[in-house]
């Protein structure tokens, strides 16, 4: 079928945290100001309706009108499987799959299953806030390894200092982030093997990151870091169907983890988790029937992105921000504007009355820039970007 992704859906009212979460917002210093009036697009969740087969899967488990515990069916094990076989040509073992709540959930768990207090945990900033947190409030040690950004706006890796970083004796732990949130790279892979590489060499274990890989470019490819990395390499890899299918209220997050002792202490620290029969339906229906909504939607994303920037250039030509190669997130730059960042979030926060997420929440390296997620219907961008550019048309040289 053909979808509408140009349809705005009322979310308030629905529980949303973007839509109804006001005040939890403000808790949080997301925001000073949040009212009707509100465009949020801060949070990595769509404004978009998931596949018809989805929907047409949770009806019928709706109809059945019993909702008690639950077994893993084969069929869900079988539609993961069969997903990243056809997709990313990854044979992935029935025993090596583990279901989690959550990747959030499941990157904290691992750092508290795999790591000792004091531990260093490689991250590569600017990088996804609960990386951070996963590590500190674990009582471990941020080791970072900062991307670099070049002229072009591109980040890379800088692979001296992160070999340097492993090889500290306190070094266990890497979190990938593949898709990068925020910058939108994907990395190689010659890139990802010789992470890989490093950290096998040194005993550092890998934890991957991966839920934005469906999500990528008409040009682009995406290569899991357990299909190039040498035999040895401890990985866990996080797959998850909330980033792709716009699930994230299901809690259904997928750890790949190949090493049989890895898995079962894993599974020992996490404890009792299993999902509702809705996550089982929705899962088995998205890998199963979904591969024809996901092109839709890769195609408008791209077409939004491609607006966005085109905005940009035409109405705020001192934002630099460049094509993502992979996520629905553009990471913009602000410093051109000759204004601090608490001047930035002030116009776009509280005057155009649009919530995007700020820069320095992704490390410092984030300093003058915002991340704004653009998987919503491109005449609520076309409003919010509207509004911000007003609040910008008076900055002097």
């Amino acid at each position: 079928m053909k979808y509408n992704f140009d349809e705005i859906v009322n979310r308030r009212g629905t529980y949303s945290i973007k839509w109804d979460g006001g005040e939890v917002l403000k808790k949080w210093k997301f925001a000073e100001r949040y009212d009707e009036e509100t465009i949020p697009l801060f949070t990595a969740d769509m404004d978009l309706p998931v596949p018809q087969p989805v929907v047409d899967a949770l009806h019928r488990t709706v109809d059945h009108r019993i909702f008690g515990y639950s077994v893993v069916p084969d069929a869900y094990y079988e539609a993961i499987q069969g997903w990243f076989k056809r997709h990313h040509d990854w044979e992935i073992g029935k025993e090596e799959i583990v279901y989690c709540p959550g990747t959030v959930h499941a990157i904290f768990a691992a750092v508290r299953t795999f790591t000792q207090p004091g531990d260093g945990v490689i991250i590569q900033r600017p990088v996804y806030p609960p990386f951070t947190m996963a590590i500190e409030k674990n009582g471990r040690t941020v080791v970072n390894n900062a991307l670099m950004q070049g002229e072009d706006g591109r980040y890379e890796i800088d692979f001296e200092d992160f070999e340097a970083k492993a090889k500290e004796p306190s070094t266990t732990m890497f979190i990938l982030c593949n898709p990068h949130n925020p910058t939108g790279r994907i990395f190689r892979p010659a890139e990802l093997k010789r992470m890989a590489d490093i950290c096998r060499d040194n005993g550092v274990l890998i934890i991957a990151d991966e839920i934005h890989g469906d999500l990528i470019r008409r040009s682009e490819t995406f290569v899991p870091i357990a299909k190039v990395a040498g035999e040895g390499t401890p990985i866990v890899t996080c797959t998850a169907i909330n980033k792709t299918f716009n699930l994230a209220g299901l809690h259904c997050t997928n750890l790949v983890i190949p090493d049989k002792e890895l898995r079962e202490k894993f599974v020992q620290s996490l404890g009792s988790a299993a999902a509702t029969p809705f996550t089982y339906s929705a899962l088995i229906a998205a890998y199963n029937e979904g591969e024809d909504w996901l092109e839709q939607l890769k195609e408008y994303i791209d077409d939004t992105l491609e607006f966005v920037l085109a905005f940009l250039r035409e109405r705020m030509p001192k934002v630099k921000a460049v094509m993502p190669e992979g996520t629905y997130i553009l990471w913009m730059d602000f410093r051109g504007y000759g204004l601090t960042p608490k001047e930035v979030h002030d116009r776009i926060y509280n005057r155009a009355n649009v919530l995007l997420e700020d820069g320095e929440r992704f490390g410092e390296e984030g300093l003058g820039f915002q991340r704004i997620c653009l998987p919503s219907p491109r005449p609520l961008i076309r409003e919010a970007l509207e509004r911000i550019a007003r609040e910008f048309e008076d900055v002097k040289e």
